[in-house]
């Protein structure tokens, strides 16, 4: 495994960073069985793992804290705040101060460990201030509770105010962001990408495999839901058009894989982890075949020729889907359109 610098932090991260969501009911309700999974990864050199207050309500956080007793050292350990922890209760979630300080607490116990090498805003918050946000988390790194912050699905806009807050405000800023980045889920490439890299910030990006799209499950001849309840039904509708055309696009990248002498998996991650603005592509195994289907997309190197094989199915900057875009919910409301 050759390691990678996170953006400018001086720390040294795989480039496969083992995602915990699929641990716990989500995914994987065998603890013993998911654990395994994870010291397997670190058995492979595996060092960068994330995970969320939120994946299984916590479950998933207990896991990782369990599986990495005795380990904790030898991994650069990141987890994310910001979605409801409690349906009825509304503060019991967002980027407020009072929330923030509360739930590091409670990851904190969940892992099993007296600090949190990345901890993450899950998103941005349209109606918190940033400066809210990052002035409770710098309070965190200085108290040692936090060694390192980051973002996870804010847009290029949104990434250059945080940046400029931090400087303007004197408070830690964002060394890290996480957006959704496939080979059919290319919209970072226009924008957010960019900005990353001009600030010097890392790059963990998810759903390499496009929820599950690149995998070989969805196939036009051997069509199905998703294998997650997590998942969001909508997204796996084959009767709607755009879906229809991730099928398509599908069915030439498995061409492509078979062509180059690759999985359509290898294919898939190897893709996102060639582009020079991405530091690490989280992998969400939820069984133990599954994690060792990843493993070998980290010593693949594509070439030229299927690189712009992959550009003429979809296009750079390009998502086939625009629902499978993190961004633009809040923004493209139709009360925030209208007058």
């Amino acid at each position: 495994m050759r390691y990678r610098p996170l953006g400018r932090t001086g720390v040294q991260v795989s480039p496969l960073c083992l995602g915990a969501m699929m641990f716990g009911p989500w995914g994987n309700e065998d603890e013993a069985d998911s654990i395994r999974i994870i010291h397997r990864a670190l058995d492979a050199g595996i060092n960068f793992i994330d995970t969320a207050d939120v994946y299984s309500a916590g479950v998933s956080e207990e896991i990782v804290g369990k599986a990495l007793h005795g380990r904790r050292d030898d991994v650069f350990l990141a987890t994310k705040f910001f979605m409801p922890m409690d349906r009825e209760d509304p503060n019991q979630r967002g980027g407020s101060r009072r929330w923030i300080i509360r739930e590091v607490e409670n990851s904190l116990r969940r892992l099993g460990t007296d600090h949190i090498d990345l901890y993450q805003v899950h998103r941005p918050s349209p109606d918190t201030d940033v400066a809210e946000t990052l002035g409770a988390l710098s309070d965190l790194v200085h108290q040692g509770k936090v060694r390192y912050l980051g973002s996870s699905s804010y847009s290029g806009s949104q990434i250059v105010e945080a940046q400029w807050i931090s400087r303007e405000r004197h408070l830690e800023r964002f060394v890290t962001e996480q957006p959704p980045y496939s080979i059919l889920v290319r919209g970072i490439e226009e924008d957010v990408l960019p900005a990353v890299r001009r600030h010097g910030m890392g790059t963990l990006t998810y759903s390499p495999l496009a929820g599950g799209w690149l995998s070989g499950r969805y196939r036009k001849d051997a069509v199905s839901g998703p294998a997650s309840a997590a998942r969001p039904q909508a997204r796996f509708d084959m009767d709607s058009p755009a879906n229809q055309r991730k099928l398509d696009a599908v069915e030439q990248l498995a061409l492509l894989a078979e062509k180059s002498g690759l999985t359509l998996i290898e294919m898939a991650v190897a893709f996102v982890i060639n582009h020079p603005g991405v530091t690490s592509a989280i992998i969400g195994p939820r069984t133990m075949e599954q994690l060792e289907a990843f493993l070998p997309a980290a010593d693949v190197a594509l070439p030229a020729d299927v690189l712009d094989r992959i550009d003429d199915i979809v296009a750079p900057g390009v998502t086939v889907n625009p629902a499978d875009n993190s961004y633009g919910d809040f923004e493209l409301r139709a009360d925030r359109r209208r007058r």
